[in-house]
């Protein structure tokens, strides 16, 4: 066997046992974070069904085209307990629910039942396929273009997935503190990805110490920000609903606001801790006689090119994700000093600044970090 096919071998073992260490995470996540939910409000007899449209007995567009009121339709049950059946709804034509609807069409429809009467409403738009196709066009330009490190890239997103849903969300349910779940799942996720996408490598390795510690930096930063300006969990648009999931099932609310920071931080953090960690080991392997002085001013221009762009995408998608908001602030010529004291600002501009900053400080981190375990594996090599 050549050393090539040695190289190639190895690297192929390596990646099973990341993958199977990767079904072996995932299942204990599985297993300890089962609950045992229970419903907060009571939907007995209470059911979302996919129906289709078999005809229009009462329309609601007025003469000019403006939809007034609900619309009257027939519907024939695609699903659930009452599959087959047809039944007469209403459907408004509000902005959020229900659907203007037309012959043939596939919507989703609330069924309440009550001593053997169901009342029928439209819901909304049956989407379900649409959102499938769309994963799955990605998923499949991911593995098309990426190849098998495409391949790898799906494995440590859908592991991610599976920590956010069965470990994060349901160790929260259960009291605990989501900061800790929070950082929990950073480091599962950072482990998983780089070692998939790099195998159990030197710049791997660095990758993760590096992603672990500027996402760290980002949520000390967000935290202490938070307490100078007096901004906590408790100051959030949805906080009436949170507090009475807190007082039913004790969820720590006032921590969620910088565990989601954490999370939100992760994947710009990793972008550039794989990027300059893989561009050093690549300068590296040309050429050998690079110090690790070298290697770390090399990380460092490379990752101030990586700064601004990289901060511009934090910041613009926190900014993407307030746009109604600063519609509305510009429309009603909110006053500057208003603007600049309210509590969803404040929250914007923390988490847009403390995510950047954990991008930022990302850099001499790996950089150093890398060059260092280069040069120190280098040296070993040698020496050997």
């Amino acid at each position: 066997m050549s050393r090539k096919q040695y190289n190639i071998q190895k690297g192929l073992w390596k990646r099973l046992l990341v993958v199977l260490a990767i079904i072996l995470v995932a299942a204990c996540f599985y297993t300890v974070s089962r609950v045992d939910r229970q419903p907060l409000i009571g939907n007995e007899g209470r059911s979302f069904v996919k129906a289709q449209v078999v005809s229009v007995l009462e329309d609601n567009e007025q003469l000019d085209g403006v939809y007034v009121g609900n619309q009257t339709v027939q519907l024939k049950i695609l699903s659930g307990e009452h599959v087959g059946e047809t039944v007469e709804a209403t459907s408004s034509s509000a902005y959020l629910y229900g659907v203007h609807c037309t012959k043939g069409m596939k919507v989703v429809v609330i069924l309440n039942e009550s001593h053997g009467e169901i009342v029928a409403s439209v819901y909304g738009y049956y989407r379900e396929p649409v959102i499938y196709l769309m994963i799955g066009l990605f998923l499949l330009t991911i593995w098309l273009i990426g190849g098998r490190q495409g391949l790898y890239s799906i494995l440590g997103l859908a592991f991610t997935f599976v920590c956010i849903f069965y470990f994060f969300l349901p160790m929260i349910y259960r009291g605990f503190s989501p900061v800790i779940a929070a950082i929990v799942v950073v480091i599962a996720s950072t482990l998983v990805t780089m070692y998939l996408v790099a195998g159990l490598s030197v710049k791997a390795t660095a990758a993760v110490i590096g992603t672990v510690m500027g996402v760290l930096v980002a949520g000390l930063i967000a935290f202490v920000f938070g307490k100078l300006s007096h901004v906590t969990g408790y100051n959030v648009s949805d906080i009436e609903n949170l507090i009475y999931i807190q007082e039913q099932v004790g969820i720590e609310v006032g921590e969620l606001l910088f565990a989601g920071i954490l999370i939100a931080a992760l994947g710009a953090v990793m972008d550039v801790s794989m990027s300059i960690s893989s561009t050093l080991q690549e300068l590296h392997d040309k050429n050998p006689s690079l110090t690790g002085w070298e290697l770390f001013r090399s990380g460092m221009t490379v990752g101030r090119d990586m700064m601004g762009t990289m901060s511009n995408t934090l910041i613009l998608a926190f900014a993407g994700g307030s746009i109604n908001t600063l519609v509305l602030f510009y429309a009603y010529a909110y006053a500057y000093t208003q603007i600049i004291n309210m509590y969803d600002i404040a929250i914007e501009i923390i988490q847009g600044i403390s995510a950047s900053l954990g991008v930022v400080l990302t850099v001499p981190f790996v950089s150093l970090i890398t060059a260092w375990m280069i040069s120190r594996a280098a040296g070993k090599s040698a020496a050997d």
